[in-house]
């Protein structure tokens, strides 16, 4: 007979059932102080995700990420293409801080900080609790012969979920196109912007479909964080864990008893009232050890510890707990790896704000232009180029004139006597430089450019100049 523990429970979800379909978990709707605690939380970064779109920060947003003219904006610092790199590397900070954060404090961030759970269990399951009750209630609501109660509640619900989808589409609009662009559609009304009008039904249609059927599937089998869990977390790892040791004994769970000496008889303080499992959100049985299912939201540890204080034993039998600290009660402290990855996250971080002080606000390209030869011009030789001037900031540039500095030339814009750049924009357009053939000691030279806005310089490039090839 083998004595490896029962594992069976991994070769299934709770939320498809054994004929392959799905199966909706009703929690119980917690309580305790962690909930408390979640839920200030969780009310602040609502308030946070919603807001940021819309704040300004020396007249950026917040926070954008508009992909589709791959402009961005983190903290009111605006990145444009040319600063791809700068928001590449920050990303790679973000996720390297979330792996840290997992390796010494497990999947916390999934139960108190993931934008997905705090919508489904502080917004679309208190909403569900306030039309369809509790627990209970749910489970006879939805065994419950469609009447006019049930079809009432269905409807009601389903209409709230599609008002609240619709509003978060939009605020998830606000961050792709900017909340300048979605308010400007707003007032314009639909029939103007039915492109848009479109994405956002499309956008609100995915949000009521993870909030009204996928649900918990999502943190369970489309999140790709979860899966992280098996390869990041290890014995020394901070968890919501079941403390086995105290709660199996040597016989292992009994139900409770007024009375009876539980420790004389070799049973654990886990009374196997299963609390802990119709209130998890993800339906799973914290008394099995780590899984991929739990999120962290510490709903099992509230409940644990307010049955643990009825029957007068002590609390935090489900606890944040390493596997080590229940075992060999070993306290947390930074293991190698844990310093391994401080130590790159320390480095990266060093490199962004050094490149972020290094960032130019202004940028400039001149290129030759394609297919273009050089031009005899009496005796002066013309190049042609094309040229590109982006404006980081927030003021406009009206009186933008190019200097050469290193030769004596002359620049002519095509179309226009200066370049004019918009806040926040982008200029372009063709010029041409004329530069004497006698100056010229190379079939190539290398010209510095400045740029000024008036008399104040605001950006220095260089590009380069052909000529004639000298034989002499």
């Amino acid at each position: 007979m083998s004595n490896l523990p029962d594992e069976s429970f991994r070769d299934t979800i709770s939320t498809i059932n054994a004929e392959g379909k799905r199966n909706f978990i009703h929690p119980k709707k917690p309580s305790g102080p962690f909930y408390e605690k979640r839920k200030l939380l969780s009310y602040f970064l609502l308030v946070f995700l919603i807001a940021s779109p819309f704040i300004k920060v020396n007249g950026n947003q917040f926070l954008m990420f508009n992909v589709l003219e791959r402009r961005f904006s983190i903290f009111g610092f605006a990145f444009w293409p040319q600063d791809f790199h700068l928001f590449v590397i920050s990303m790679i900070v973000g996720v390297v801080g979330l792996t840290l954060f997992t390796v010494a404090f497990g999947r916390i961030f999934c139960g108190w900080f993931c934008p997905q759970t705090i919508f489904m269990e502080m917004v679309f399951r208190r909403i569900e609790y306030w039309i369809d009750g509790d627990r209970g209630a749910q489970i006879r609501l939805s065994k419950q012969k469609w009447d006019a109660e049930k079809i009432r509640k269905r409807v009601t619900k389903w209409i709230i979920f599609f008002i609240f989808s619709f509003f978060i589409a939009n605020v998830f609009l606000a961050y792709l196109i900017s909340s300048d662009e979605l308010i400007k559609m707003v007032t314009e009304g639909p029939a103007n912007n039915l492109s848009t009008l479109i994405a956002l039904l499309i956008f609100t249609g995915v949000f009521y479909f993870v909030f009204a059927w996928f649900r918990e599937q999502v943190c369970i089998i489309a999140c790709p964080y979860g899966r992280m869990q098996g390869v990041l977390l290890d014995n020394k790892s901070i968890n919501v864990a079941y403390d086995h040791v105290r709660g199996e004994s040597t016989n292992g769970r009994k139900k409770w008893r007024n009375g009876e000496d539980r420790t004389a008889a070799g049973y654990g303080d886990c009374i196997d009232c299963n609390q802990c499992v119709v209130v998890c959100p993800t339906g799973i049985d914290i008394r099995n050890g780590t899984q991929l299912e739990c999120i962290n939201c510490t709903a099992c540890i509230d409940e644990c510890d307010i049955i643990m204080d009825k029957v007068g034993l002590p609390k935090g039998l489900i606890r944040y707990a390493s596997e080590d600290e229940i075992v060999k009660k070993e306290k947390f402290k930074l293991t190698t790896r844990m310093k391994g990855y401080i130590g790159v996250l320390t480095l990266l971080i060093g490199v962004l704000i050094g490149m972020l002080f290094l960032r130019n606000d202004v940028e400039a390209n001149f290129l030759p232009m394609s297919g273009q030869l050089f031009q005899h011009n009496g005796e002066k030789i013309r190049n042609f180029y094309t040229y590109k001037v982006v404006n980081k900031t927030e003021q406009s540039f009206d009186n933008v004139t190019v200097k050469i500095v290193n030769y004596k030339g002359e620049i002519k814009l095509i179309g226009s006597p200066v370049i004019k750049v918009p806040k926040q924009g982008l200029a372009s357009g063709t010029l041409y430089i004329d530069i004497p053939e006698n100056l010229l000691k190379d079939e190539k030279v290398h010209l510095k450019l400045e740029l000024y806005n008036g008399d104040k310089l605001i950006e220095e490039t260089s590009t380069n100049f052909q000529g004639p090839r000298n034989f002499n």
